[in-house]
């Protein structure tokens, strides 16, 4: 994970440089649930659906990201869906987020809006 952190969504989440495409935009989100890194996650949402706080879980340990389909949300456009499944740990046992998140763009930048968890 490190130099691909590093080299992928470290820049983003320092803000040294933006996410480029909606899909890039989740990883990055994915990844700063896996660190934490609620500064992050807060700025990355859309102001309209942002909220207060991010809630982590101190059991909650995730594991992987699988994309499983993107619609729209590249260098040219202003919208886009990212299906995904997030697989974590709770203590032991394994599970899994499924969602499909709608981005936008935000004063030139993609923020996540809001998913629907299935």
């Amino acid at each position: 994970m490190g130099s691909v952190y590093r080299e992928c969504c470290g820049p983003v989440h320092r803000g040294e440089r933006r996410a480029e495409t909606a899909e890039e935009l989740m990883r990055s989100r994915y990844s700063a649930f896996a660190r934490r890194d609620e500064e992050y996650l807060l700025r990355s949402w859309h102001p309209a659906t942002r909220p207060e706080r991010v809630g982590f879980d101190d059991r909650t340990r995730w594991v992987r990201l699988e994309i499983l389909a993107v619609d729209a949300g590249g260098p040219g456009d202003d919208r886009g869906t990212v299906e995904f499944r997030a697989h974590y740990l709770d203590g032991t046992e394994p599970g899994e987020l499924h969602e499909v998140s709608r981005f936008t763009r935000h004063d030139g930048a993609w923020v996540y809006v809001r998913g629907k968890v299935s």
